[in-house]
């Protein structure tokens, strides 16, 4: 039997099968390269002087500047940046940092590191695509902050909703554990004769009644209150609303400290009680959320101290109102109110080295990893910060919050690929 020809195979049902498979093998998906690691990448990071009132603190201490400097990066601090948190410009300069002599210089970098948000001047002198980080202040920003950084192209980075990777927030978790140690010496101070206070000492003295302190909110400032003023003999009382917060509060002070739910008459008695009150309640969803009416503040005693460190997110007690570390205090129904946004600043040296600790190791993996977009497109922690990415609103609660649109930023990452 003679053999097939060429086109005898090409018809056979054999062929016919084999190109029908083809086709339907063509429409399932295909592989693809992996994406490759670009390696390290050299940074030039700017630091420009901190320009708000109330901000002393710095996001690198001289030794981390020299961390970053010897791995080959490019670090411009303007002069006198580091002398509110007394440093100065000759050790960062032996650190490796290269001192400027304008903000303008400063800010001319791929990244740009502050603590307090820049203006919308300050914006403009941020080179196009560039990487801010910062902090945003919610409750503080305006709708024009967005839309100066889209029409930049600016990444911006919230250092406050940057997660580590157990989930955690390292810069509010270190933030209010310094809020929460200093609260305590602020209250003890003006509840002091020699700034107008009632003249008592915050504490307990043998045959004397104890101070009392009420704390509004069982997070990280509460649990550092708590312990400062346990600690001096004051007699506490905490309240949240969320039942296990107040279990692991308890826990973690390892004591029967009074705790207690927000209803409305207890919370009430209590304050009537109060010489101290702190409000440590952060805001939910960009939000914050008023506990303390007028009406309550109205009836607490003369010269308590109110101290409302949640302020910055719009605060928790309705007669609470913005001050600064030049004019920190004011007086409404007699009640003496502490309402500074940043108390951090006020041991600056301290909160910046709180800062480095933070900032320096994720500068390091950031190069590592070859850049910020690789780093936002490789660690999810990381990613949780950036709320404007490359002209678009990426953070769902600030479109919410001013009503602008935003865009999903896993998808304008995966579109990378």
């Amino acid at each position: 039997m003679n053999e097939p020809t060429t086109p005898e195979i090409a018809n056979s049902p054999v062929s016919t099968e084999i190109k029908e498979l083809a086709k339907e093998q063509a429409l399932y998906p295909q592989e693809q390269l992996a994406k490759v690691k670009e390696g390290k990448q050299p940074l030039t990071i700017g630091i420009p002087n901190e320009i708000s009132l109330q901000e002393n603190r710095l996001l690198l201490t001289p030794s981390s500047v020299g961390v970053v400097s010897n791995l080959g990066h490019q670090i411009m601090i303007e002069t006198g940046a580091g002398l509110s948190s007394k440093y100065t410009d000759n050790e960062y300069s032996e650190a490796g940092a290269k001192i400027v002599y304008s903000a303008k210089e400063a800010f001319d970098a791929e990244i740009v590191l502050k603590v307090e948000p820049p203006t919308l001047e300050e914006i403009e002198h941020i080179p196009q695509g560039a990487t801010l980080v910062s902090a945003l202040q919610m409750g503080n920003q305006t709708p024009e902050f967005i839309h100066a950084l889209n029409k930049r192209k600016i990444t911006g980075v919230a250092f406050e909703f940057i997660e580590d990777k157990v989930g955690g927030m390292p810069v509010v978790r270190a933030m209010s554990e310094i809020a929460g140690s200093t609260v305590m010496t602020i209250a003890a101070h003006y509840l002091s004769s020699n700034t107008g206070g009632k003249g008592i000492i915050l504490g307990g003295i043998t045959g004397v009644p104890p101070t009392r302190v009420v704390i509004l909110g069982s997070g990280t400032v509460g649990e550092y209150a708590a312990r400062a003023a346990i600690g001096l003999g004051a007699e506490v009382k905490i309240f949240d609303n969320q039942l296990y917060k107040l279990r692991r509060i308890k826990h973690t002070l390892g004591q029967q400290v009074y705790t207690s739910t927000m209803d409305v008459i207890t919370l009430s008695n209590a304050l009537e009680e109060a010489d101290v009150v702190i409000g440590a309640i952060r805001a939910e969803k960009g939000t914050n959320r008023i506990v303390v009416t007028e009406e309550m503040v109205a009836n607490m005693k003369a010269e308590s101290v109110i101290i409302d460190v949640s302020i910055d997110q719009g605060g928790c007690i309705e007669t609470s109102e913005i001050t600064t570390l030049k004019k920190p205090v004011y007086r409404k129904f007699n009640v003496i109110h502490y309402c500074v946004p940043n108390i951090a600043s006020r041991v600056p040296r301290t909160a910046t080295n709180v800062f480095s600790n933070i900032f320096t190791p994720i500068l390091i993996q950031m190069s590592d990893a070859g850049g910020v977009d690789e780093m936002i497109y490789t660690c999810r922690w990381f990613m949780k910060g950036v709320y404007t990415y490359r002209g678009s609103l990426t953070n769902a609660a600030i479109g919410k919050k001013f009503n602008l649109r935003y865009r999903d930023l896993h998808l304008l990452m995966a579109a990378r690929i």
